[in-house]
């Protein structure tokens, strides 16, 4: 799922090559832009405004920010911060990001292209495009989605407590899902759609009045005004539910990366992929500190020799 693009004012694009390009600007990429502008980098960041996050209406589990306004507003907060320190932030979509020619001295460039043409060189790339939410292809339960149908109990789990909840299996992760939710209501269904459960959960269930249903699931159902009241099986039964959980499967967002070839790695339980490397921004700044010193030995290097 991709979320609505949220325009904001932008900055200009630098013609001059910068140290770093953080490509999303979401969380991640804001953090990593923060700590890159506060130790005096010129970073850029390019944001397509579309958060993976956007459909909650809060935030949520983070000391200190738990209940604050929407996301939106928080990231707006955030980008005041990275132009706080120099910092400036494009509305953009990246269509390609591939390895440039080095600069004079050896280092490391790449060029960035946006949808409109413009391009951009960096000295390195802080990917930070995140997750994309990958929902089952049941009638109805995407326009729910961070709202009466979720994923995370950590996140939506007290909004959601005490009301009847559904689980819509996606595999086996689903039964760890339902151990998580039967802590938040004791009125727990577990809808199979198709998946298998051993003898031993299905006992498992039973002691803690977890319902089973294996009749498929074929659509979503609303009320008159539009908000979810449960969902209706192929035999046309209608199971009454206010919430419906679902363990999604997680895509990295790779789209305008593949000229960077960065390896992939598969998430636990088949619940989706991701990059399998992990740099923060602090880690970029350590690598551009270490080029600028052999850059700087270099030329004092040809200057005596």
């Amino acid at each position: 799922m991709s979320a609505q693009a949220s325009h904001y004012e932008s900055d200009a694009l630098p013609t001059e090559t910068v140290d770093v390009v953080v490509i999303g600007g979401g969380a991640a990429g804001l953090n990593g832009a923060l700590m890159l502008a506060r130790s005096r980098r010129s970073v850029v960041v390019i944001d397509s405004g579309t958060p993976r996050n956007a459909p909650a209406a809060a935030v949520h589990g983070f000391i200190v920010l738990d209940g604050t306004p929407p996301p939106p507003e928080t990231l707006k907060r955030g980008r005041q911060q990275v132009r706080g320190y120099g910092g400036r932030i494009v509305f953009g979509e990246v269509t390609a990001t591939e390895p440039s020619v080095p600069s004079a001295d050896g280092d490391l460039q790449f060029t960035v292209t946006l949808a409109d043409g413009r391009t951009l060189t960096a000295r390195r790339v802080l990917v930070a495009t995140g997750l994309r939410d990958v929902l089952p292809e049941v009638p109805g339960l995407t326009e729910h989605w961070g709202r009466s149908v979720v994923h995370c109990p950590y996140c939506h789990g007290w909004e959601v407590r005490g009301e009847p909840i559904g689980i819509l299996a996606t595999g086996p992760a689903s039964v760890h899902h339902a151990w998580l939710f039967r802590q938040l209501t004791d009125g727990l269904i577990y809808f199979t759609i198709g998946t298998e459960l051993h003898a031993d959960t299905r006992t498992r269930f039973a002691a803690r009045n977890v319902r089973i249903i294996e009749t498929d699931v074929k659509e979503v159902v609303n009320d008159d005004g539009g908000t979810l009241a449960g969902v209706r099986l192929t035999d046309g039964t209608v199971v009454k539910r206010r919430i419906l959980a679902v363990a999604i499967q997680m895509q990295a967002r790779t789209e305008g990366l593949e000229g960077l070839k960065l390896p992939m790695e598969d998430l636990p339980d088949n619940m989706g992929r991701r990059f399998a490397s992990a740099m923060a921004g602090a880690h970029i700044n350590a690598l551009l500190a270490t080029a600028d010193t052999d850059a700087a030995l270099a030329a004092v290097q040809k200057t005596t020799g």
